[in-house]
């Protein structure tokens, strides 16, 4: 009986690791979501046939040019998806901008969360929930002590909340049974509150089963800077993500910004010994832990962008699920430059890109 359960755990570890290995081969040959879940093999005798097939010559990953990996065939339709990664990276949305009776600044955003489908891969699609049609949702921008106010739109068939990271009364916590609470389809809220503490946080859905809301998209970046602000900057957000295409609670494609290998395509361009500033999140579902490893130099790191002072000079950082900071960097030289998640699979699997340094 032992060794039955014993070889059975086995069989499963191996269909496991074989099925995540078959992943970087498929969608390099741009199938669809239905195709994608028809080579996945999901018995022992389906995965060790792919296995044989795989290295048979089946399509694989693009080695060479893009470094770890890359996909084959067509790009990605951002035009179809309604947003586009490269946009996203230097897209701040500050809101409609008032001024209150005492002065205060007031800020307003809407807020509405949708389903709709997206392509993350050439040729996968994802049945995916949004916040105002794009994944990650407006990074929404403000100064330490503004007032916020957020209308919050649940154009979805389930519901949706919004929960900030930050300090805020319970009441705008964006939870079950504590202030609005979950708000049902066709429904909406306020959430209001002050900016505060200073620093690099995010917002998602809150609403159970939580795995499935985040993992489905509904996350955004949101930045509150000090009131003395920070040096001027090159400045950019990444929201590290990743897509269970086949519902296996496991990701089969991993990305920044939504979209592998988007940054690696076509490589974010930025300008020598211009200080540039990254504002990293990690919202990735189903891993314990996310990573970004910079190549061919080094970069401040301060954690949750709460202080002004860096923790350390690394070329690599690990977050788990909700952690954030801000990378600051300088580079010396031109040329392109690679970074990518510190766990293999991951960069192979799409979360991989390059900044081109020029004069």
């Amino acid at each position: 009986m032992t060794k039955r359960i014993f070889r059975h755990a086995i069989i499963q570890l191996v269909t496991r690791l074989t099925r995540r290995r078959l992943l970087s081969a498929v969608p390099a040959v741009g199938l669809g979501a239905t195709a994608l879940h028809a080579a996945i093999p999901h018995k022992h005798g389906n995965a060790a046939a792919a296995e044989h097939d795989m290295n048979a010559g089946a399509g694989g990953a693009a080695h060479g040019s893009n470094g770890h990996a890359g996909f084959r065939g067509r790009e990605v339709d951002h035009r179809a998806n309604g947003f586009d990664p490269h946009r996203i990276l230097r897209d701040f949305d500050t809101g409609k901008v008032s001024r209150l009776p005492n002065g205060r600044t007031l800020r307003e955003w809407t807020i509405a969360a949708a389903e709709h489908e997206i392509e993350i891969a050439p040729g996968v699609k994802f049945a995916a929930w949004s916040y105002n049609g794009r994944i990650p949702g407006p990074t929404l921008r403000a100064t330490e002590g503004d007032r916020l106010r957020i209308k919050f739109i649940n154009g979805g068939r389930h519901p949706h909340t919004i929960h900030f990271h930050g300090i805020h009364p319970a009441s705008a916590d964006g939870v079950a049974g504590i202030g609005p609470g979950d708000i049902p389809p066709g429904g909406e809220t306020v959430y209001e509150f002050d900016a505060t503490p200073y620093g690099l946080h995010l917002y998602h859905c809150h609403v159970r089963p939580l795995a499935e809301h985040i993992a489905k998209g509904l996350y955004g970046a949101f930045l509150i800077d000090p009131k003395d602000p920070r040096e001027k900057a090159d400045e950019m957000v990444m929201v590290m993500n990743g897509f269970d295409t086949n519902f296996d609670r496991a990701n089969e494609v991993y990305a920044a910004n939504t979209i592998g290998f988007a940054y690696s395509e076509k490589p974010i361009r930025i300008k020598r010994n211009e200080l540039v500033r990254l504002y990293l999140v990690n919202v990735l579902e189903y891993d314990l832990i996310n990573s970004f490893h910079l190549h061919g130099n080094f970069f401040d790191y301060i954690p949750t962008g709460t202080s002004k002072k860096p923790s350390e000079l690394t070329d690599t950082v690990m977050l788990c699920q909700g952690q954030r900071g801000i990378l600051e960097m300088r580079f010396p030289y031109t040329g392109r430059y690679m970074f990518h998640a510190h766990q293999s699979e991951f960069t192979e699997l799409g979360w991989m890109g390059f900044f081109e340094v020029t004069d």
